[in-house]
């Protein structure tokens, strides 16, 4: 996760940061060296909160190769000594998919710099993928030795070598290098012994599972996923004991269940409270309240997300209960009412997603169930502050669903933000734009017919767009 540096939502770099689609309008409109500045500082930047989930590449290279800008400074970013000092891939990512990007829309200059990368960067995997994906066999062939020389003969470069095969995104690379039957060379069988260690090695975790066996007892399960926990705190399991607890607890055992929600260690509480609220059980609610007001940070979020869960009518019931309140549990009742309430919690829902705007800004995780209920409930009241949460998030992902509830919410979403959608770096809201955009601007139609012929769009927004023009249009 970044802590990028955003501008202000109504600034062109700010525009552009978001992904919106008026940071594209206003970046055409611009004197053509701002824009371009504006957008090299996004790309050698990356201005998402969580480059995992938010989309921006795709729309980058297209307003990259609108501009007709150049490579120079993304060659510089690429090649300078920060490559050697900060290899995370997280520094080059967006660089690199922008330059794959731009090699699909033909530009030769893109494939021989993703190339060079992967020759001698420190992200080479990445640029591989992208690679994979553009490049001919020739092309990929000539990267065989410079790639395998990152991998020194010895018993430690070959485990690594096995783990980057494992690992790769897209194996074209791997098989071209490997899989010829007359290619005798040294390298082609490393390449083929790592792929066979990688299968080797898959075959052996599965023969030994380090997880709960089926002998098991409710004690047993608490203390592995405690111990997991103190040997590992990053990785929270309580969950799947709360799985493994359903499996092998009986009736007996539900005192020694909740004793361990009440008071156990931080893991085992967690999982027992898991496994009461996936069971309904009559005081797992009491008990829920109880360890979401814990100062552990493993038990308050086990029990907010346990209670999220609940399907019950008696749980929907203390939703109503506690959506007044303004801590975390209020704002997980308010978010259960968001998914399962119906229209008599739409004041609830609105209250909720007011206070949270106006007490955690415009990119609150919380904020994600909330925009949602306020469409699906079509709360029209709703609609100045989901216009307040579309222009200022940061969050694409978020932006995009605030736009799905304006278009349940808002009578004027089809001829105002829905045409802006049309350019957003979200593929989600752009199939959104297009089934709800207002055919009678001209810049729809334009920009329908663009999405419509190009070949990097994706299959759902190319269907959207369809059903809304023909071939006469």
């Amino acid at each position: 996760m970044f802590d990028p540096d955003i501008a202000p939502s109504g600034t062109l770099l700010g525009l552009l940061q978001r992904g919106r689609g008026d940071g594209t309008l206003h970046a055409l409109a611009a004197p053509r060296a701002e824009a371009l500045a504006a957008l090299h500082h996004c790309v050698l930047h990356d201005p998402r909160h969580d480059w995992q989930l938010e989309n921006r590449s795709l729309y980058y290279a297209r307003l990259h190769r609108a501009l007709d800008g150049g490579l120079g400074e993304i060659e510089q970013h690429l090649f300078g000594p920060e490559d050697l000092l900060d290899p995370a891939e997280e520094r080059t990512g967006l660089a690199l998919s922008v330059l794959g990007h731009l090699a699909g829309y033909g530009r030769e200059d893109a494939l021989k710099l993703l190339h060079r990368y992967a020759a001698s960067g420190a992200n080479w995997s990445w640029a591989l993928d992208e690679l994979a994906l553009r490049a001919d066999d020739a092309a990929l062939l000539s990267l065989r030795e410079p790639v395998l020389a990152r991998f020194p003969a010895g018993s430690e470069g070959d485990t690594a070598l096995a783990a980057a095969v494992r690992d790769a995104y897209e194996p074209r690379p791997w098989r071209l290098w490997g899989d010829r039957a007359d290619d005798t060379s040294r390298a082609a069988a490393r390449i083929r012994a790592a792929r066979e260690q990688g299968s080797f090695d898959r075959w052996q975790r599965q023969l030994r599972p380090a997880g709960p066996s089926p002998g098991w007892s409710v004690e047993e399960v608490l203390d592995w996923v405690q111990r997991c926990f103190d040997g590992h705190p990053s990785q929270l399991r309580y969950e799947a004991a709360a799985r493994c607890l359903a499996a092998v607890a009986g009736p007996e055992d539900r005192p020694r269940i909740v004793d361990a929600a009440l008071g156990g260690p931080e893991a085992a509480r967690g999982a027992a409270l898991r496994y009461l609220a996936d069971q309904q059980d009559p005081d797992a609610l009491d008990l829920l309240d109880a360890g979401a007001s814990s100062p552990s940070a493993v038990v308050s979020e086990a029990a907010l997300r346990s209670f999220e869960r609940m399907r019950s009518v008696a749980a929907l019931e203390r939703a109503r209960a506690w959506a007044h309140r303004t801590d975390a549990v209020g704002n997980a009742a308010a978010g259960m009412l968001a998914c399962r309430g119906g229209l008599r919690d739409a004041d609830l829902v609105l209250a909720a997603l007011r206070r949270t705007v106006r007490t955690q800004g415009a990119d609150a995780p919380d904020l994600w169930t909330l925009v949602d209920g306020a469409g699906r409930l079509r709360i029209g009241c709703a609609a100045p502050v989901l216009r307040h949460l579309y222009r200022e998030t940061s969050s694409s992902r978020l932006r995009g669903r605030a736009a799905r509830a304006l278009a349940a919410t808002d009578p004027s979403f089809a001829a105002g933000f829905a045409v802006e959608c049309l350019w957003d770096c979200e593929e989600t809201t752009r199939e959104l734009a297009a089934r709800h955009a207002a055919i009678g601007d001209a810049r729809v139609v334009e920009q329908l017919r663009r999405l419509a012929a190009d070949p990097a769009e994706e299959a759902e927004v190319q269907t959207a767009v369809r059903s809304r023009i023909g071939p006469e249009d």
